[in-house]
């Protein structure tokens, strides 16, 4: 039985993520500070903000410049350190 995978991300490439954590006014900032050290290009007014319907958790949509999925993993856990993001997709 074959196992079928994903389409592979072809690299470098601009890279869509969403970033939810605790609404706070400060959290956009947080985000392109860690952002900025995969991508130093990274561009803060790319950036989209949504809160939450109740405004108690806020999601953040940027791309990035990726250029390999070690890159984005370590992104990811980077954000998750953070200790201020609950999720990244």
């Amino acid at each position: 039985m074959s196992q079928t995978k994903g389409p592979e991300i072809e690299f470098p490439c601009h890279y869509p993520i969403k970033v939810i954590g605790d609404h706070a006014e400060d959290f956009a900032h947080e985000v392109t500070r860690v952002i900025q050290r995969f991508d130093p290009q990274f561009d803060p007014a790319s950036m989209t903000a949504q809160p939450s319907r109740n405004s108690r958790f806020i999601s953040v949509r940027v791309s990035f410049y990726a250029t390999s999925e070690s890159q984005i993993r370590e992104l990811f856990e980077a954000l998750k350190a953070t200790g201020r993001v609950h999720m990244v997709v």
